[in-house]
């Protein structure tokens, strides 16, 4: 009997012995719990990004204006805001112009929208080649690539960066 009672009194020490967590703070267990159950039940895609056309607005021998025209497909069943967006634009492999924008516009649920964006190259730097393919207004090689801040519309879903890079051939016309 005396065994049985310095058995029970051994476990009955370790037992009390385990501290427990300071006050205000949750056990490990409890936390991750919380965290899982935080977690959206919907998988959510990055938006697709396409150049739909590049148009000369204004051509002069030195400056030229220029308009690109992005689709931005949402492939989520919620809709999302680009609230901004930085991009560089490539023709021909040279860097033509860059910059960004602020409260672009809204995507509805599986479905896409288009942006303009309007900016200025100068032709000082660029090949002659170049200048002649847009004057007779050739096809060129281009590069499209940036960021875009996007926040899907669901509660609980924080805002985030998507990359885009979109390359292609492209016609140079008049707008």
């Amino acid at each position: 009997m005396r065994k049985y009672l310095l058995l029970f009194l051994a476990v009955f020490i370790l037992i009390s012995c385990k501290s427990q967590p300071p006050a205000g703070e949750e056990p490990a267990s409890a936390l991750l719990i919380e965290e899982a159950a935080a977690e959206p039940a919907v998988e959510i895609l990055e938006p697709e990004f396409d150049v739909v056309s590049i148009a000369i607005l204004q051509a002069d021998l030195v400056v030229t204006k220029f308009e690109t025209v992005l689709r931005v497909k949402n492939p989520n069943p919620f809709a999302v805001d680009l609230s901004s967006i930085t991009y560089e634009l490539y023709g021909n492999g040279a860097f033509w112009a860059g910059g960004s924008d602020n409260n672009i516009f809204n995507v509805p649920a599986s479905s896409s929208n288009e942006a303009k964006f309007t900016f200025e190259m100068n032709f000082v730097n660029m090949s002659r080649r170049l200048l002649d393919d847009i004057i007779a207004l050739r096809q060129v090689n281009y590069r499209f690539k940036g960021q875009a801040r996007v926040s899907p519309l669901v509660d609980g879903v924080s805002a985030f960066t998507a990359d885009f890079d979109c390359t292609g051939l492209s016609d140079v016309r008049r707008n």
